[in-house]
């Protein structure tokens, strides 16, 4: 299945444009993007390592990605960290702390934090 990207301005509006990943993003436009900062109770962040076959392999991240058409940038965090971890945050434990919009990759690049003492013997890559 294709993935599809709603297309923003360069504040954050919906343009009403969507897109297919790979192709190129109009002048103008952005896509959005998520990294979420999973924080524990002593302090210490949860990283996930790169697949060796991705852009950065085997480098560490935190875990993020591309939010899809029809979510917004909290309900992509919150599919990202359940598709690549295997946990359900909830999501009043969340606050995006930061968006900076990217020229060079053409995104609006938005950081969420939650705050989850998340026993990682329960994760599933």
């Amino acid at each position: 299945m294709k993935e599809v990207w709603d297309l923003y301005d360069a504040k954050g509006n919906k343009t009403g444009y969507t897109l297919v990943r790979g192709r190129p993003i109009p002048e103008g436009c952005y896509h959005l993007v998520v990294s979420v900062w999973i924080i524990n109770n002593r302090g210490e962040y949860l990283l996930s390592q790169r697949h060796p076959d991705k852009p950065y392999p085997l480098r560490w991240e935190c875990t993020g990605g591309a939010v899809l058409s029809g979510e917004d940038s909290l309900g992509g965090a919150l599919r990202e960290v359940n598709e690549e971890l295997g946990i359900i945050l909830n999501p009043k434990d969340g606050k995006r702390i930061s968006r900076i919009c990217r020229e060079q990759t053409r995104d609006l690049y938005d950081v969420w934090v939650f705050y989850n003492d998340v026993d990682i013997s329960d994760i599933t890559l």
